[in-house]
């Protein structure tokens, strides 16, 4: 500026407005006397104020592209399935202009390649070679491949054309329409009255570089580069690609200075690199360095670049509290925020719908993750918290409409089908009633306003393409397509305070300390390529920008952030991403390898304890032997719960097991299943047999089973009993119909033909006489056990799937559906906790023998323990009977209970008493595959 005595005839013009305002900051500082400042333009501005016009938004062009499309093609697909490849087009027509590509020779017809080849004149010898290149390629594809691509590149052409024409006659345009538009008439342009300086541009668009050429030549502007010889002079780097070419150019090659700055490898910069496991420790490392900037350093003058917008929170969390003035550049994603969430998860919603008999259902994933948001948890959280239990518990599937909004207002607005043409006006609504509840958390209804102005403005645009038919699918997917776009920005004193910005944000303007987050290969740079209709050849040909430009200008921006820095600190993370390990940017190693300096890397990780987990004890403190004195008779008479089978076996598999679910009361997590696992098909099991034999008892009004009995039941009353048993399982109403889903439907099936086949066994041992089934009757025997207070009595209980006399025996019939074994090699094998494989069913039969026993002391008849395993009941030898064997001897059937009832109750009462023992804690067991399916494993770190 030395060489201008009057700034306000100076017009400066800037990549971008960031740029400007720092030059603006940075020269007022320098002016010592009140003067005018010169004029201060983005090279945009330039081209807008002299094209008269400024772009239309991308979704009312495509609409437009769509509208000229439609009438060229002969059978053109909906606007919903074009819209997608219709951004492509228009990018590809955007990148056609401002590179001043000619669209007749690019959209060249294939089939007329030979006149194409005859007339080459106007193309260089590389671009033929790679044309040709192309063309060969091309040539070698499939037929009907070929015919696709010549059917869509003969569309192309006409379609441009057509477009412009259109773009014309209605006062639209896109950006590179505009910028051609100046560049082809730039003989128009009068001689400006101030003197232009182009300051900090490093890749020119082939319309910008004819229009600052233009206005070199004719109004004696002026180029400020903003470069370094490090990258220009060293022909790899890709960082001085174009400064490389303007150095050769006879209009740019005598703007640059005789001597290349040579900042970067000059100035003694202070480079370090850390690696972190996580990316989201990158903001604790932000945090710490950020503690070294003293309290009287200008927080302006250091900069934290985050090429992931997903760090930013992190980050300012993260910042020191010394640091009470930040000014974040970069604008934060509305996709990000948990309100955004929550709408698409309304949308989302709508896929899974389905109605059944005229009632609306609602499929239960979405509607679970609906309820456990704190927006419906915060309008009525019991009916959120009891309506989610109540779906585990009857393990729903599909939730009824009239169910879901019993919850109130906001709930009957969400939970409602939505026809294509409310769902503009729905989400309207939906948006108006969630910032009522957002009324003291100002981020979310920032977040929220962002999201109803797009919405507001996404409306306005499809009314004036007269409302075009909007399918649901079409509206979530531009829904998304559009949101993904809107940031939130942010307030705040752009020239003061720690410096938060993007990648692209960073450009022409200097820091003393740098640092860079995300310097991981693929993020910094990135590693997204150019969404393109036209093959790379092609662009290529046509000196459309491909993906090596695109490397250039990051490349660029990176190193220019070295020029006037005196710390850099770049971290990047190790941890994997979408199947990659974690590899460090290409910039950090060029730097180690053409800088020849020593770069520190320092390895920041998070302690992690590789000592193997101790061993897990809980003591018996006094509160823990209160809670076991539910277990025990009291004063009244009474106990106030009992020892089931299940609860002694879990104690013999592992104490501290026992502990956290019968002491503790820490349950597993209970979730819907849509599959029809072992453990819900054998209850499936139980209840039809049990509601089978129930029925038969009601009907024939008595409890005996005689041979003649079975093909009735057999033929007739399987199936009725298995429905009820499937109503029961999934609180189906009684008259409700029920209709299957497949896996259920198949499932029945199935139990259909396990039931028949227990009928078959049964009527080969009938005749037999019922005494009780399942649920209709529980059986209690107490056990004396001596504690720490003297003799108390133990009280044991349990259910019996089934008890019935059978030549003169009583049967204690246990049903199975896994693969349980019945041989035990003798009585102290279903107590010894030290073996894999103790048979905790035999234990349990044994079980049903003392209670039953205990339950009917006058009984008098053996008592035979049996298994109905019903993998194995279609076996022609298969025998229900717990058998005794041990080794390779032949096995001795168990025909009475009460032959090892003394040493049993012996057993139980040791047991017992060691849990009583307020000296033995709770302990984990020693043998580590009872942990493999344990739901507690996490907890002890097994």
């Amino acid at each position: 500026m030395r060489n201008h005595e009057s700034l306000q005839d100076l017009m400066i013009i800037l990549p971008n407005r960031r740029a400007g305002l720092f030059f603006t900051q940075h020269l007022g500082a320098l002016i010592k006397e009140p003067t005018w400042m010169p004029e201060v333009k983005t090279i945009e501005d330039l081209f807008y104020a002299y094209a008269g016009n400024r772009p239309a938004d991308d979704l009312t062009l495509v609409f437009e592209l769509y509208r000229v499309y439609a009438d060229l093609q002969e059978n053109p697909e909906e606007f919903d399935r074009f819209f997608f490849w219709g951004e492509m087009i228009l990018k590809d027509f955007n990148d056609l202009d401002q590179f001043l590509a000619d669209p007749d020779k690019l959209y060249h017809q294939l089939a007329e390649f030979k006149e194409f080849e005859s007339d080459l004149s106007y193309l260089s010898p590389q671009q033929i070679a790679l044309i040709q290149q192309f063309w060969s390629s091309f040539v070698s594809q499939e037929r009907n491949h070929q015919e696709k691509f010549l059917k869509f590149w003969q569309l192309l052409k006409p379609l441009y054309h057509a477009f412009q024409a259109s773009l014309n006659v209605s006062g639209l345009a896109y950006s590179g329409k505009l910028y051609r538009q100046v560049a082809e008439s730039l003989d128009q342009i009068p001689k400006p009255d101030q003197h232009f300086i182009f300051i900090g541009f490093n890749a020119f668009t082939g319309t910008e570089e004819i229009l600052i050429k233009y206005f070199i030549q004719n109004f004696g502007a002026e180029i400020v580069w903003d470069l370094d010889a490090y990258y220009v002079e060293d022909k790899n780097q890709e960082a001085g690609l174009f400064f490389r070419d303007y150095l050769n150019d006879k209009v740019f090659g005598p703007t640059f200075p005789e001597e290349l700055p040579r900042q970067i490898q000059d100035r003694k910069i202070e480079i370090k690199t850390y690696s972190t496991p996580l990316k989201v420790n990158q903001a604790n490392l932000v945090g710490s360095l950020l503690e070294q900037v003293g309290e009287s350093e200008k927080l302006e003058e250091t900069v934290v670049i985050l090429p992931d917008e997903q760090l930013l929170f992190p980050v300012l969390h993260s910042l020191p509290d010394h640091i009470d003035q930040v000014n974040v550049t970069m604008g934060y994603p509305v996709k990000n925020a948990p309100v955004y969430a929550f709408l698409e998860a309304v949308l989302e919603m709508q896929r899974y719908i389905k109605i059944e008999n005229e009632e609306e259902l609602f499929y239960h994933q979405p509607v679970r993750n609906l309820l456990s948001s704190t927006y419906l948890k915060g309008v009525n959280a019991s009916f959120c918290r009891d309506l989610l239990s109540d779906i585990k518990e009857r393990n729903q599937v599909y939730i009824s409409k009239k169910e879901l909004q019993k919850g109130g207002v906001l709930f009957q607005l969400i939970f409602q089908k939505l026809e294509s043409e409310r769902l503009f006006p729905y989400m309207a609504t939906l948006m108006e009633e969630l910032a009522k509840l957002l009324q003291e958390e100002p981020l979310q209804r920032s977040y929220l306003f962002q999201c109803f102005k797009q919405l507001t403005r996404l409306r306005e645009i499809f009314e004036k393409q007269g409302n075009p038919r909007l399918n649901r699918e079409f509206f979530i997917r531009i829904f998304r397509q559009v949101f993904r776009e809107v940031k939130l920005p942010f307030e705040g004193e752009p020239l003061r305070g720690l410096q938060v910005m993007g990648v692209l944000e960073s450009r022409n303007l200097d820091f003393k300390r740098v640092i860079i987050c995300n310097m991981n290969e693929d993020s910094f740079p990135p590693s997204a390529g150019l969404n393109s209709m036209i093959p790379f050849n092609l662009r290529r040909a046509f000196g459309l920008p491909v993906q090596e430009q695109n490397d250039s200008i990051y490349a660029y921006t990176f190193y220019r952030l070295l020029h006037a820095a005196e710390e850099v600190h770049m971290i990047y993370t190790t941890a994997g991403d979408q199947g990659k390990s974690g590899e460090k940017s290409r910039y950090i190693q060029q730097m180690a390898a053409e800088l020849g300096r020593e770069i520190e890397e320092q390895v920041i990780f998070v302690p992690i304890d590789q000592k193997k987990p101790e061993a897990i004890l809980v003591k018996k403190t006094q509160a823990v032997l209160d809670a076991l004195e539910r277990y025990l008779i009291q004063e009244n008479g009474k106990a106030e719960t009992a020892f089931s089978p299940s609860a002694l076996n879990t104690y013999l598999d592992c104490g501290l097991k026992f502990y956290l679910q019968y002491i503790a009361g820490l349950k597993e997590t209970e979730e819907v299943t849509e599959e029809i696992d072992a453990g819900v098909f054998g209850n499936l099991a139980h209840l039809a047999l049990e509601k089978l034999y129930l029925d038969f008892i009601e009907r024939k009004k008595r409890t005996a089973l005689e041979k003649g009995d079975f093909a009735d039941l057999r033929k007739n009353w399987v199936f009725p009993a298995v429905e009820k048993a499937i109503r029961e399982q999934y609180h189906l109403e009684g008259e409700a119909d029920t209709k299957l889903n497949g896996q259920l439907a198949i499932a029945r099936d199935v139990l259909q033909r396990y039931v028949r086949q227990v009928l078959v066994y049964d009527e080969q041992s009938a005749p037999f006489r019922l005494i009780s089934l399942e649920k209709a009757k529980r059986y209690e025997a107490g056990l004396s056990i001596q504690t720490q207070k003297g003799p108390r009595e133990a009280v044991l209980r349990g259910i019996i799937d089934r008890v019935d006399e059978h030549q003169g025996s009583i049967r204690l019939i246990d049903y199975k559906s896994g693969g349980d074994k019945k041989e035990f090699p003798h009585l102290d094998a279903l107590f010894d906790r030290s073996l894999e494989k103790r048979n905790k069913a035999a234990m349990q039969t044994l079980f049903y023998g003392l209670i039953y026993q205990g339950s009917h002391p006058e009984n008098t008849a053996p008592l035979k323990p049996a298994i109905f395993n019903l993998k194995e009941i279609f076996n022609d030898d298969f025998n229900p009977y717990l058998k005794e064997r041990e080794g390779r001897r032949e096995g001795v059937e168990v025909q009475d209970y009460r032959n090892f009832e003394t040493d049993f109750r012996q057993k139980l009462k040791d047991l017992l008493e060691e849990l009583y023992d307020p000296l033995k804690p709770f302990d984990q067991t020693a043998v580590l595959k009872k942990c493999e399916y344990c739901p507690y494993k996490e907890i002890c770190g097994r």
